[in-house]
Formats: structure tokens, C-alpha cells, sequence
């Protein structure tokens, strides 16, 4: 796939923005846009899509154990 100059554009979005705003931004990223998060006009992270699933490995699905998934209390003390 070429590379093209929109996949590196980042967008900048304030901090209280994301946080207001928090599941409208990771749809977007999810679509594959990317963001630098701003604090007082001072960049504080960048938000990116995952380039590739390959990297994650499921070893547990606890939602599938319970609904809503497990607590952590729970799972350390069967540990």
C-alpha cells in the first residue's frame, strides 16, 4: 500500500476535548485518524491507531467467564 501524506497527518485536540468527547475521538481513530492531545497549548501525548491486531494475543477473555467480565480482587485470589 503507498504511503500517502493524510496516513501522518495528525490533528490536535485539547485534553478537555478528548475528555468530554472521549468515545466520538476513538471512533474516529478507530476509522484511522490520529491525534496530538494538547494541555495548555502544550503537547502532552499522540493518539494512534493500532497498526496491526497481530501484535495482541487474547490469553484470557474474562466476559466470558461472567458477564461484565472479573475483578481483579477476584482473579488474585485464585492466584
Amino acid at each position: 500500500m503507498p504511503l500517502t501524506k493524510k496516513k501522518y497527518m495528525k490533528k490536535i485536540v485539547g485534553l478537555k476535548e478528548l475528555r468530554e468527547n472521549m468515545n466520538t475521538y476513538a471512533a474516529r481513530v478507530e476509522k484511522g485518524e490520529s491525534f496530538i492531545v494538547v494541555k495548555k497549548s502544550k503537547p502532552l501525548f499522540s493518539i494512534n491507531p493500532v497498526e496491526t491486531e497481530e501484535l495482541w494475543e487474547t490469553v484470557v477473555d474474562f466476559s466470558k467467564i461472567r458477564k461484565g467480565g472479573v475483578s481483579l480482587e477476584d482473579v488474585l485470589k485464585r492466584l
